[in-house]
């Protein structure tokens, strides 16, 4: 285990040093003490490694990472694993806004509740939110899972795209063209999948999905009006 203290040394040194990490490293395993809420923790990584942050973290934590399983041991702020292409992420407490904004793939799990945007224009990214999400989650969302085991705020899944939205509350307000769907096996199968690998015990057939409605696809002059 590689330890390092934010409180004496630099972020712009951590980050260095973790981007230097090759995919056949033996440094596979780093604890980050005295975090203080610092920005753009641990961001662009892009190998199998570990990172253990003891503490809550400021903007962008995690963000672009690829491979790398970081665990956030607190909560963080805004943009979270913001365009995260692989690997795993972990908040143990609260997420601000936006998390998981434009993720491409990977896991980001979020065990206490997520602010507005959570999922913003989603690309692939699988989200588990073991709490509440605010407003305008999804919003624009093109593929990828949602999951919220509490409830969701207004304008839900607003110009969706293809992405699927599994929510186990209730939610305050559907946006423009996100409708309720059929849950069907293939969805159950998924969602127990995602269930699992986010360490949640929510039973899958408490959930109701949600997704497009196909009608802001093409262009309709009635629309222009």
């Amino acid at each position: 285990m590689q330890t390092y203290d934010l409180q004496a040394n630099s972020l712009r040194e951590l980050n260095a040093t973790l981007h230097a990490q090759a995919a056949d490293t033996n440094q596979t395993a780093w604890e980050i003490v005295n975090p203080r809420g610092s920005h753009a923790i641990a961001v662009g990584l892009d190998a199998p490694i570990e990172v253990d942050v003891r503490g809550s973290t400021g903007y962008y934590c995690a963000g672009m990472n690829k491979q790398a399983t970081v665990h956030v041991h607190g909560s963080a702020g805004p943009g979270v694993a913001e365009n995260m292409m692989s690997g795993t992420v972990v908040i143990e407490g609260d997420a601000s806004q936006y998390a998981g904004a434009t993720g491409h793939g990977g896991l980001l799990v979020i065990k206490g509740n997520a602010s507005s945007r959570c999922g913003i224009s989603m690309k692939g990214i699988d989200i588990v939110v073991h709490g509440n999400v605010g407003h305008m989650s999804a919003f624009m969302a093109q593929s990828g899972n949602l999951v919220v085991c509490g409830d969701a705020g207004d304008a839900l899944g607003d110009s969706i795209y293809e992405a699927r939205l599994f929510v186990r509350g209730s939610v305050k307000s559907l946006g423009a063209d996100c409708i309720e769907k059929e849950m069907r096996p293939e969805h159950l199968d998924i969602l127990r999948d995602l269930l699992e690998r986010a360490g949640s015990d929510a039973k899958p057939e408490e959930f109701k999905r949600y997704g497009s409605a196909r009608q802001l696809y093409n262009f309709k002059v009635d629309n222009a009006y």
